[in-house]
């Protein structure tokens, strides 16, 4: 979004789950020499409790309560790399706060793709479900223009190797740090 004043060095990850926001989070924070942070993680390591039991115990609304607390804390961090969870976008608050403090990634990845990479996961509350695909599908076609709402940078995963959606992301980057530092890399 042109014209927003963001957090220097910050990037923030945005996608549906099994889009690999948390492997290429670590892999470009390594690259950048930032902090990896999580904010699924970060809510669990917060609550002591991992998040299917937040949902269990106070639904959905009270798992994004707590979600919205800690995305605006980790966004006014420095010099940070952040995976989000899939959902973090549908809270007005926190596609403000993602979109004005750093640059965000949105990591695009299919139905096809995600079932492939969350089918045996058991900490995804969403998807306990008769009909996974199904979910799948309605939760990206409410999610998909959030992410490309508020996303400065787009790359599709299908059937990509973490380190090659990461030297897209690195490409975009680039560019933009070396001429904010005037100097040549």
């Amino acid at each position: 979004m042109p014209g927003m004043t963001h957090m220097p060095g910050n990037v923030f990850l945005v996608g549906p789950m099994g889009a690999g926001k948390t492997t290429i989070g670590r892999q470009l924070a390594r690259l950048l020499k930032r902090e990896f942070l999580d904010s699924d993680r970060e809510i669990e390591q917060r609550t002591g409790v991992n998040i299917p039991l937040i949902f269990e115990l106070e639904g959905e609304a009270g798992f994004r309560a707590r979600e919205r607390g800690v995305i605006d804390d980790l966004t006014q961090r420095p010099d940070i790399v952040l995976a989000t969870g899939g959902g973090a976008i549908l809270d007005p608050g926190n596609r403000k706060h993602l979109a004005e403090r750093g640059t965000v990634v949105y990591l695009e990845t299919s139905v096809d793709q995600q079932l492939a990479r969350t089918g045996r996961d058991r900490n995804r509350p969403l998807l306990r479900t008769e009909d996974p695909r199904r979910r799948l599908e309605e939760l990206l076609a409410i999610r998909d223009p959030l992410y490309r709402e508020i996303a400065g940078i787009t790359v599709l995963t299908d059937g990509r190797t973490a380190k090659d959606v990461v030297n897209q992301i690195m490409r975009h980057i680039r560019p933009a740090r070396s001429k904010r530092a005037r100097t040549p890399r």
